[in-house]
């Protein structure tokens, strides 16, 4: 089992919350995907951690709008 600290997540992101957010949102978009149903493979949380510690991944934070009154 790999141990991600959240100092190496923050790393490629404003914060440790805010990087936790955008690698679920990335594994559910792997989710999608069809994939090779191997015994070696990782877990796809596993996996989108990988890629954003690596800096693999690019987002942007989009702010919410609020409804007008």
């Amino acid at each position: 089992m790999q141990v991600f600290t959240p100092k190496e997540v923050a790393k490629h992101a404003a914060n440790k919350y805010l990087s936790v957010l955008i690698a679920a949102k990335f594994a559910r978009v792997l989710n999608e995907f069809p994939r090779d149903r191997s015994i070696n493979e990782k877990k796809l949380t596993t996996r989108a951690l990988e890629e954003l510690t690596e800096g693999e991944i690019d987002y942007k934070v989009v702010p919410r709008r609020r409804p007008s009154a």
